[in-house]
């Protein structure tokens, strides 16, 4: 039997790279004359720079930039031709927010963008997802040359004084740049659907400052290009889609650059079977998730796919909306804390026994 192994990382625990072979360990142990096809996913969030890498090669350049409170952070920037793609949580994510969210910046992403162009690169691919920000991309703005009569740098409660943005500066410098969102969500940034309602309080922001800090991006937005803040995936990463759209750039599906780039469908057309996976499976995954994903090129293969996840958290009717024919749950099958202590022996023991069932 031939199964495609293709999951996203366990936010926390495992790279993806590290889930497919735990997944991969597992499966061996039940079923081991299975050919196994592993193809680790991202969305465009964590993991986005190593799977591609590990997909298409290129080179790593080792950079240091500034994180949402302005201490040094290190990234890579990974360059494959003229082509560069860097990954906005490794300068703006949420684990590097160790402050209050209103003062964090995403300056850090623009002096990715800043170094790829630098670089000599012609496209500037960036992924935007477990950003931790959420300053209408702002400091992006600020460190690609955007001027205001204002702080661009301070956060979502120093745009409150801006009145005026000038973006000719940065224009200028990307100039012959192809600028790439690789977005996971469709969001716009302001709004009942906007970044602050969808995602502020996940990233820590109270839900009683949520209409406050949504006015302050209203305002930036004003100030700057309004028309652009409702375009699907400007609210993605706090609005660092917002930034990359109102220089020029455009929007592709983090899921869909990255199963591209691994060849995807092809490899799912020569599997029996596709398993996918993710931290944890919830109908949020249908909003441009690895799994989503995934399943949806597995259907069109005419494939089963299943999901191993940290938590499952949907009922049968709308994981089969999402694609899965079946879903199964490391914390029910190991409990919380062994899922959380040794993630790699837990996910490969829920493969084991999961391939009791698939593996034929």
């Amino acid at each position: 039997m031939r199964v495609l192994i293709a999951p996203d990382e366990f936010a926390g625990t495992l790279s993806a790279v590290q889930a497919a072979e735990a997944i991969a360990a597992g499966w061996r142990r039940q079923a081991p004359h299975d050919e196994l096809d592993l193809a680790p996913m991202a969305d465009g969030g964590p993991g986005f720079v190593d799977v591609l890498h590990a997909a298409l090669g290129g080179e790593l350049a080792a950079v240091t930039v500034s994180g949402p409170h302005g201490a040094p952070v290190p990234a890579v920037v990974l360059r494959v031709g003229e082509t560069a793609y860097v990954e906005s949580a490794q300068a703006a994510g949420l684990h590097l927010v160790s402050g209050p969210v209103g003062t964090a910046s995403s300056r850090g992403v623009g002096e990715l963008v800043l170094d790829a162009v630098r670089s000599g690169a012609t496209t500037v691919v960036v992924g935007l997802g477990g950003s931790g920000t959420n300053d209408g991309g702002a400091g992006v703005l600020s460190a690609l040359g955007a001027v205001a009569d204002g702080d661009l740098d301070g956060g979502p409660a120093a745009l409150a004084s801006v009145t005026t943005v000038d973006l000719t500066a940065a224009r200028s410098r990307l100039e012959g740049v192809t600028l790439v969102a690789a977005s996971d969500v469709e969001n716009p940034l302001t709004g009942l659907f906007g970044t602050t309602k969808t995602f502020g309080p996940q990233k820590g922001i109270a839900e009683d400052r949520v209409a406050e800090v949504d006015g302050w991006l209203e305002s930036f937005a004003a100030a700057t290009d309004r028309r652009t803040s409702l375009e699907k995936g400007a609210g993605a990463g706090g609005g660092i889609g917002y930034a990359l759209l109102a220089l020029g750039g455009t929007r592709a599906p983090g899921i869909g650059l990255v199963a591209d780039a691994v060849s995807l469908a092809a490899r799912a057309g020569r599997a029996d079977l596709v398993v996918t996976g993710e931290g944890a499976f919830d109908f949020s995954s249908r909003a441009g998730k690895v799994p989503y994903g995934v399943a949806s090129i597995a259907s069109k293969a005419l494939r089963p796919c299943i999901a191993l996840a940290g938590q499952v958290l949907v009922g049968a009717r709308e994981m089969r909306a999402l694609g899965i024919e079946s879903a199964y749950s490391l914390v029910e099958l190991v409990g919380e804390e062994r899922a959380m202590c040794a993630p790699a022996e837990a996910l490969a023991d829920l493969a084991a026994r999961v391939a009791r069932t698939w593996s034929r």
